[in-house]
């Protein structure tokens, strides 16, 4: 028997119910439970053909034992090597590549020096900035954000030069990205599990937090939406992210991917609504016992991007290569 974990924090509704609705679909040969870590040991397998991991991007110990899991068979969703690795920034400039609109994005050093650094250690960077032509980029209003952040977290909306300048002195060691308003007359967020499953929402940031997906307007028509269900695929799988969203402003008629660097997306029920949270917790069930069936034990089992693909080694190489022992010589 194969068993599927679910890693989780502090939601309920969405682990409980994957776990019921795996174990209502896995037949005998596939199982789901809440994983459960006593010891880890280094290259040695948790057990798991599959994880789905939920909490590891705030938890080191636990982003550490995922990786271990995961070099030794584990389908971790999402890949922990890969998403520790991206950050929003880099994920602008893949969606500049790919064609798809993104905001115009400047990256910005952090106020205060990384600890354990000095001046020399920025030999070369320029002081000051070329401030002007930045702010002439993105233009103002615009947005200031954590590069790698996720979560609301420390997001400022600048209406000037002084603006910025006030609000970047307050952001300490934490590197920042410039980025463009889009004024949107539609928003969207896109779930997209497995890199083929998409589902695309209605939703208004500006509303309350538990009124973000109530919205009363129909879409303005069915050549945006297949154009949003286009980029939503082209870009998880270039990311090569199992479990994603990604969210677009619209503006006069051409949707912006806002964000789409979700490790663990939210997925409770009193957030995303009840007729989302059941396509979430059905389309995640299926998708895991697709990927437990698929999983080999000792090989590499994770997703990795197009991105990555195109200059790495095959996927169904060995995790680790075997090792090669010398035949003593035939006797004559």
């Amino acid at each position: 028997m194969k068993k599927i974990g679910i890693l989780f924090g502090r939601e309920r509704s969405f682990p409980e119910a994957f776990v019921k609705r795996v174990n209502e679909l896995g037949g005998d040969d596939i199982r789901a439970e809440f994983v459960n870590i006593d010891k880890i040991f280094q290259a040695e397998p948790l057990g798991y053909a599959v994880i789905i991991d939920r909490i590891s991007q705030d938890v080191p110990f636990y982003r550490a034992a995922m990786k271990n899991a995961a070099i030794a068979g584990t389908a971790v969703i999402n890949n922990p090597f890969w998403w520790s690795a991206d950050e929003k920034f880099f994920n602008n400039a893949l969606a500049v590549k790919l064609g798809i609109p993104v905001p115009k994005t400047a990256l910005i050093p952090s106020y205060e020096q990384p600890t354990d650094t000095s001046d020399e250690s920025f030999s070369n960077l320029s002081f000051p900035m070329d401030w002007e032509g930045i702010f002439n980029y993105t233009g103002f209003p615009a947005y200031m954000k954590p590069f790698d952040g996720g979560g609301w977290k420390e997001v400022y909306k600048l209406h000037d030069r002084e603006d910025f300048f006030d609000k970047h002195s307050q952001t300490k060691q934490t590197v920042m990205m410039l980025q463009e308003e889009i004024v949107f007359d539609e928003y969207f967020r896109c779930y997209c599990i497995g890199g083929k499953y998409v589902r695309i929402m209605q939703y208004e940031p500006r509303n309350p937090f538990h009124l973000r997906y109530q919205v009363e307007t129909p879409p303005s028509g069915e050549a945006l939406l297949a154009t949003i269900h286009d980029y939503v695929l082209k870009l998880n799988q270039y990311l090569g992210y199992d479990f994603n969203t990604v969210e677009f402003a619209v503006r006069d008629g051409v949707p912006y991917a806002i964000d789409f660097c979700n490790p663990a997306p939210d997925a409770e029920v009193s957030s995303v609504g009840q007729e989302n949270f059941d396509w979430v917790v059905e389309t995640s069930a299926k998708y895991a016992i697709e990927r437990a069936r698929e999983q080999v034990d000792g090989r590499d089992n994770l997703t990795w991007g197009e991105y990555v693909k195109s200059s790495a080694a095959p996927k169904n190489a060995p995790a680790i290569p075997p090792s090669k022992t010398k035949k003593a010589p035939a006797k004559k």
